[in-house]
């Protein structure tokens, strides 16, 4: 398994394994919105590609905003169903956060589950100032410093536009 950026062809794939992965219409809808939009960044757009070229999982991150300072909000990540619990998932998130970290960006953000996320470094974003859109997210509102973060920054996180329509 390699991971890479989403190249121009993967879309149609990227997709369907989003569809796959996720019942609901809400993701795959979401991930269609995010590619068109001002908020989307091409070295964030991640695929899990097996040996014969199959797209295993896909993850994006997009512009998010603490206040007025740039940070990152994570998702959707998806893995093929056949693929899921076999590190696909794992080698997505790592590589996610080393290109952040690549890029000088000072924090990740991401509304997912409180057993997996913290295995990263995630921790519950109000514990770092960062306040959910949402207050009733609660715990599930994580965020991770990355190297370029700076402590002092605080406020209520902005995700891209795309995530205003769900």
């Amino acid at each position: 398994m390699i991971i890479r950026r989403e190249g121009p062809g993967d879309r149609p794939e990227i997709l369907a394994v989003v569809e796959a992965a996720f019942p609901e219409p809400v993701e795959a809808k979401l991930l269609r919105e995010l590619f068109a939009s001002r908020e989307y960044i091409p070295a964030l757009s991640l695929v899990a590609e097996a040996a014969n070229g199959e797209i295993l999982g896909h993850v994006i991150t997009t512009r998010g905003w603490i206040g007025k300072a740039n940070s990152l909000g994570l998702g959707p990540i998806a893995v093929a169903p056949g693929y899921q619990r076999q590190g696909v998932g794992s080698a997505l998130m790592h590589a996610t956060i080393a290109a952040a970290n690549g890029m000088g960006e000072p924090s990740l953000v991401v509304l997912g589950s409180t057993e997996y996320y913290p295995r990263f470094g995630f921790v519950p974003a109000d514990s770092m100032g960062i306040n959910p859109p949402d207050p009733s997210w609660g715990s599930h509102f994580m965020a991770l410093a990355l190297d370029a973060y700076a402590p002092g920054v605080h406020g209520q996180f902005k995700y891209s536009e795309p995530f205003n329509h769900l």
